[in-house]
């Protein structure tokens, strides 16, 4: 549920709906189609992050649509609601497994990789914000756990 207050100003640059997918494997994205070029390829930087921090998450596997049926995801609503500086996303993370890159072979999520997950997505975050300078420097000496 959305609750709009018209006289208050809410700046909001990320929303991600999570979900798990129950026939693909890996974690992904879907993100929506603008029909400004500029806003499109800014709205792909935080896969193409999350996919360098997270050997589960599949860049290949992200989509970016504007499919009908999904017309009332959030992903859908508050895209087309939110100003251009805005991101809204739909995260994917399969019920079973994941194949890392370069292997065929399939390792099945246990709690702690999609915990391990979770902590990449926030690394993803800090990347994100130090790549477009608002963030300087090492916060804190985290090692990648890719």
């Amino acid at each position: 549920v959305v609750v709009v207050f018209p006289q208050q100003k809410i700046n909001l640059e990320f929303y991600i709906d999570i979900h798990a997918h129950s026939t693909m494997m890996n974690g992904f994205m879907y993100g929506n189609i603008f029909e400004d070029e500029e806003r499109f390829q800014r709205q792909a930087v935080f896969p193409k992050l999350l996919c360098q921090n997270a050997e589960d998450f599949s860049y290949s596997s992200t989509s970016f649509n504007r499919d009908a049926v999904k017309a009332g995801t959030g992903r859908r609503f508050l895209g087309g609601l939110l100003n251009d500086t805005s991101y809204c996303y739909t995260l994917e993370v399969s019920f079973y497994s994941y194949i890392v890159g370069g292997t065929a072979s399939a390792v099945p999520y246990t709690e702690e990789a999609y915990m391990k997950l979770g902590r990449n997505v926030a690394r993803t975050f800090l990347d994100y914000y130090r790549l477009n300078s608002l963030v300087e420097g090492p916060v804190a000496s985290t090692p990648k756990t890719r």
